[in-house]
């Protein structure tokens, strides 16, 4: 074969998704979704008042911004763990949770008197915030970095980076089944900063083990 046949054949072998890839991500979230719920029930479980706290508006829409980050990081995982990447739809899609947390602080905002603003941004559980989501996500994110040695990821530090948010947004669907703070803001302080250890860890880890 001469070379212009060798470098088209091998372009387009990088072009089609690998299997083991794919086995590997699919195995890592099913395990980190094991591995995050085990230590959310043995250490802290849901918060007493759950029933009732399912009937409002802010519990539930806390879900939806953690699973919509969740699902939105783990997309473009899969893509940043091909040669390929990502393609800029799935890197944009990232926004989605972030922006409609702000359309909910916005409504937040508009809503409550500004007088207790600062109170529902510290909020009760700050450290626990802080603390409980990175524990629950260092296996996912262990998990998604070990599954991206199996693709071959062309910016590893991002790749790790997004590892991080997907994790955190595992955790963090978890853990604000036990937080009994609800409002968009504490969610956006410290859901988000607790969040972005975890995005920092996985960017330093992608460095070092996800390079090829």
């Amino acid at each position: 074969m001469d070379t212009d046949g060798l470098i088209k054949a091998l372009s387009a072998d990088a072009g089609r998704p690998k299997p083991a890839m794919s086995q590997a991500l699919l195995a890592a979230l099913v395990l980190a979704l094991l591995a995050a719920a085990v230590v959310f029930t043995v250490a802290i479980g849901p918060r007493p008042d759950i029933a009732a706290a399912a009937e409002t508006i802010r519990f539930l829409f806390k879900f939806v911004v953690t699973a919509l980050l969740a699902a939105t990081a783990f997309l473009a995982l899969s893509a940043l763990s091909r040669p390929q990447g990502a393609s800029r739809s799935k890197l944009v899609a990232l926004t989605a949770a972030p922006v409609l947390l702000l359309a909910a602080i916005a409504a937040e905002l508009a809503a409550v008197p500004s007088g207790e603003w600062s109170a529902r941004l510290v909020g009760t559980n700050s450290f626990a915030c802080t603390t409980l989501i990175p524990l629950m996500g260092i296996a996912p994110l262990g998990l998604f970095i070990a599954a991206l040695r199996y693709g071959a990821p062309t910016r590893p530090t991002l790749a790790g980076a997004v590892a991080g948010l997907a994790a955190g947004g595992i955790a963090a669907t978890l853990y604000a089944a036990h937080c009994t703070d609800d409002s968009p803001l504490f969610v956006a302080t410290w859901y988000s900063l607790a969040i972005a250890i975890l995005t920092v860890a996985g960017a330093l880890a992608g460095r070092v083990f996800a390079r090829w």
